[in-house]
C-alpha cells in the first residue's frame, strides 16, 4: 500500500486541513505544524498510536477517542489508520507578540476576545475588522469554537497575515493577566450600558460573545464594564461579527477623539 494513498492530506467540505495516517500526523507534531484536534480510534493502544498521543499533549492539542464510526466520517481516504488531524491553516500568535505590537507602535492595547465564535466567516470578518480597526490581536478559545480554518483565513481576506491570533485554553484566566498589566475589557451585551455613554479609550480588551448564546457568565462576570449597541428596529439582534465591528469602531472614533 503506498504511503501517497495512506497519508493523504486535503480539505474537507468545511476547509479543514485534515491529515490521516499515522506517520502522516506523527510527522505533522514534529514539523511544528500547528494541529487544533487529534481524533484517535477508542481502544487503539499500540507503540506508534501512543506516541502520537503522548506529542498532542505535549502540544496542548484536544484529543478525541472516537468510534470506527466517527473516523469513517471523517476520513477523507478510508484509511486512516486510527488517526485523524485537523490542522491550523496558519500558526497562532502569543499574546505577548499582542502586546509587544502595541508598544512597537506607541499605543495603548487593543485587543478583541472571542467567547466561542463558532461560524469560520464570522471569525474571518472579525479578524479583518480587527486589522483595519487596527487591534493587535485576536484572543480565542482554544474548545467550542472554531480555529484558523481555511475558511477563516478566505473572509479574513488577507488580515490573518497581519492581524496576530492567539488560542487560549481558559479565557477568564487570561483575562485575569491581562487585568494584571492595565488591560479593562468590555463586553457586548443588549442589556449593558450605551457604548455612547462609555469612556471606551485606554488598554483594551472588547471581548464578543458566541453567535446564540452571546458572551458566557464567568467570561462576563470577568468583564469590567456592559456595552450596548443602541437599536430602534424591530429585530434585537445583532450578528456576531458585525456587533464586534460596531464596537471595535466606537473605540476607534473615541480613540482618535482624545
Amino acid at each position: 500500500m503506498e504511503r501517497k494513498t495512506i497519508e493523504k492530506i486535503e480539505e474537507t467540505k468545511e476547509h479543514t486541513l485534515v491529515i490521516e495516517g499515522r506517520n502522516a500526523v506523527l510527522e505533522a507534531f514534529r514539523s511544528g505544524r500547528t494541529i487544533d484536534k487529534l481524533f484517535v480510534l477508542d481502544g487503539c493502544q499500540d507503540g506508534p498510536v501512543r506516541t502520537i498521543v503522548r506529542e498532542a499533549k505535549k502540544h496542548g492539542t484536544i484529543l478525541n477517542f472516537v468510534g470506527k464510526e466517527r473516523l469513517s466520517q471523517l476520513t477523507q481516504t478510508g484509511r486512516h489508520q486510527g488517526v485523524i488531524a485537523y490542522a491550523a491553516a496558519y500558526d497562532y500568535a502569543e499574546i505577548d507578540d499582542m502586546l509587544k505590537l502595541a508598544e512597537k507602535r506607541g499605543e495603548d492595547p487593543f485587543l478583541i476576545v472571542l467567547d466561542g465564535i463558532e461560524d469560520p466567516h464570522n471569525l474571518g470578518a472579525i479578524i479583518r475588522t480587527a486589522n483595519i480597526a487596527g487591534a493587535h490581536g485576536v484572543i480565542i478559545p482554544k474548545r467550542r469554537a472554531v480555529g484558523l480554518t481555511a475558511t477563516v483565513a478566505k473572509t479574513s481576506a488577507g488580515a490573518l497575515n497581519y492581524t496576530p491570533v492567539a488560542k487560549v485554553t481558559n479565557l477568564v484566566k487570561t483575562m485575569e493577566e491581562l487585568k494584571e498589566k492595565g488591560i479593562w475589557f468590555v463586553c457586548a451585551d443588549m442589556d449593558g450600558q450605551s457604548m455612547y455613554d462609555m469612556n471606551l479609550t485606554g488598554p483594551i480588551g472588547l471581548v464578543v460573545g458566541n453567535e446564540g448564546d452571546g458572551v458566557s457568565r464567568l467570561v462576563k462576570e470577568n468583564c469590567d464594564f456592559v456595552a450596548s449597541i443602541p437599536m430602534k428596529g424591530e429585530i434585537t439582534s445583532l450578528n456576531a461579527s458585525v456587533a464586534g465591528g460596531v464596537l471595535a469602531y466606537e473605540i476607534v472614533r473615541q480613540r482618535l477623539a482624545k
